[in-house]
């Protein structure tokens, strides 16, 4: 297997076959505004590619200059090969580079069927069980998530929730982190 950085030629039908089956409308920043910020230098596709080079998984990082913190912004894995360890895989290769992460896993939601909730803790727990810890609630996208985080070295969790907003910019007003109690979650710019 092979993880790399994916190609300007690469990324169009990766958001078409990959990110739109295993993302919902509200989670999925548009293409445009993936490869303006690719252009920018502020985010990365990273690949894990057979050796046919057939995407097998991904992984998209948001990152900044100013920012020592780097957001898992979408990890997945191609739908026929999902559950078989590729995801750890993953994780795995990223925390090799060394770089401070975190990552946004959907928290259960009160009145959702049990096995949407189920579901939605799964997830917490692969990210637990791969090395990140639970940090603080916060929102994005109309929705209340989990951060998680992967810090390679002790960091007060100040600077990782500062450093995390700042990675969304001040333009986006549908961010809050952390989730102050009872806080009404906002819809992302795409959607209003």
């Amino acid at each position: 297997m092979i993880f790399r950085l994916m190609t300007c030629d690469e990324i169009a039908p990766w958001y078409e076959t990959e990110l739109t089956e295993a993302f919902i409308p509200q989670e999925r920043k548009p293409l445009a505004e993936i490869f303006r910020l690719r252009e920018e230098g502020r985010y990365e596709l990273w690949g894990l590619f057979d050796a046919e080079n057939t995407l097998l998984g991904y992984a998209c990082l948001w990152l900044a200059p100013e920012v020592p913190l780097v957001l898992l912004d979408y990890l997945g894995i191609t739908k026929h090969l999902r559950n078989g360890g590729l995801g750890s895989e993953i994780l795995r290769l990223l925390q090799a580079q060394n770089r401070p992460l975190v990552t946004e896993s959907e928290l259960p939601v009160a009145g959702d069927s049990e096995e949407n909730n189920r579901i939605r803790l799964h997830r917490i727990a692969f990210y637990q069980r791969n090395g990140f810890t639970p940090a603080y609630p916060m929102a994005t996208c109309g929705m209340a998530w989990q951060a998680l985080t992967y810090l390679p070295r002790p960091t007060a969790m100040e600077d990782v929730m500062a450093w995390h907003r700042a990675l969304y910019g001040p333009g986006r007003t549908d961010v809050q982190v952390p989730l102050p109690p009872g806080s009404s979650l906002a819809l992302p710019h795409w959607m209003v």
